[in-house]
């Protein structure tokens, strides 16, 4: 796999689930407040970001499938590192919500 595609999908792992992160901590600190419809709303905006992480994933994984070697270097396990944290904390996130919904009773 050339060097520049390769970086670029390590980039976009890194960059997609980075935002897919902060977009559900936003969620929770507006849940917190009571602002449910917004919160759920960026949960959504997150899973954007979290389908786009998939894909640069998907690229990797498409190359190597063809046969092509893709190197395992340290930014490219800090970028699997980072896709599994988002992951875990929006799925968090999305029960947080609904534990701050249900202690408001709504």
């Amino acid at each position: 796999m050339e060097e520049t595609v390769l970086l670029q999908s390590i980039m976009g792992l890194i960059l997609h689930s980075g935002n897919t992160k902060s977009d559900c901590m936003e969620a929770i600190q507006l849940a917190k407040k009571g602002e449910f419809l917004a919160a759920k709303d960026k949960v959504e905006t997150a899973n954007e970001s979290l389908v786009k992480a998939h894909h640069s994933q998907t690229a990797l994984l498409t190359q190597e499938a063809r046969g092509e070697k893709v190197e395992v270097t340290m930014m490219l396990i800090h970028a699997q590192d980072h896709l599994m944290n988002s992951i875990t904390f929006r799925d968090l996130a999305i029960e947080i919500i609904e534990l701050y919904e249900r202690v408001r009773g709504e």
